[in-house]
């Protein structure tokens, strides 16, 4: 059986609903000891966050260590390049607390560092703070590139939107760590200790999770249950290992 790393939105959740068969796929991945990961890009929430969620949801016997955020992911990459660094911080309270945890400390005063997650609080003074501090010499980093967000709504204006806007005002690119990054997958990989040869990377995006795990040499699953859909499989020139409506759809002794 192999190794299990899967995206959270659009596979399991979408904003505050369970999709179909998410529950019983994590059932299955704690009864049969599957190695598995849950890797999210929302910097937004914590680890922590994210087993309250799923216990509200009714999805039981998750822990933290199940769970890698883009936050994590971010704050790392940091600590590895400029430990103790000033950052300032255009996001959730996800990357502030991973920051934080690291040793990072938090200011708009000559900042080595803005770093840019969703946040729903996003504004005009953010954004102006943001663009200065960039224009003055801060080193330019996004949590992930996701422009949207699958809700119970629909889909909603995600990182890669904010990032979007601060580029154009700057005319300079951001170094992006979450997905297709393949430092994320990396971070993922040695967290769980395992081989790409011996893991699929299941998500429901083609422009993320599936060229994610494709670059990173993985096996690849796209469900259907998210922002990708079978025409969206059509425009990119490599496709998933396999494609499923959802999760529930999955059988791991299979894979």
């Amino acid at each position: 059986m192999k190794n299990i790393i899967s995206d959270m939105d659009g596979v399991l959740y979408r904003g505050k609903e369970l999709i179909p068969g998410a529950k019983e796929f994590v059932q299955r991945l704690i009864e049969s000891n599957t190695n598995f990961l849950f890797l999210t890009n929302n910097s937004e929430q914590t680890p922590i966050d994210l087993v309250r969620k799923l216990e509200s949801l009714g999805v039981k016997g998750l822990e933290e260590k199940h769970f890698i955020t883009s936050a994590i992911a971010t704050a790392k990459f940091l600590h590895s390049q400029n430990p103790g660094a000033k950052v300032y911080v255009v996001g959730g309270g996800g990357i502030v607390s991973e920051l934080y945890k690291l040793g990072f400390s938090i200011t708009d005063s000559d900042p080595d560092y803005v770093v840019v997650g969703k946040t729903k609080s996003f504004n005009y003074e953010m954004m102006k703070t943001a663009v200065r501090l960039i224009n003055n010499g801060a080193q330019f980093i996004g949590t992930n590139p996701d422009i949207v967000d699958p809700s119970e709504q629909g889909l909603e204006p995600a990182s890669g939107a904010i990032l979007a806007a601060l580029e154009i005002s700057t005319g300079k690119k951001p170094y992006v760590v979450g997905k297709p990054n393949p430092l994320m997958m990396l971070i993922a990989k040695n967290q769980l200790g395992v081989h790409s040869k011996d893991t699929v990377m299941i998500g429901d995006r083609m422009d993320t999770d599936i060229i994610g795990g494709l670059e990173a040499g993985m096996d690849t699953i796209l469900v259907l249950s998210g922002v990708s859909d079978r025409e969206t499989v059509k425009q990119y020139p490599y496709r998933p290992t396999h494609v499923f409506a959802d999760v529930g759809e999955i059988e791991l002794e299979k894979l």
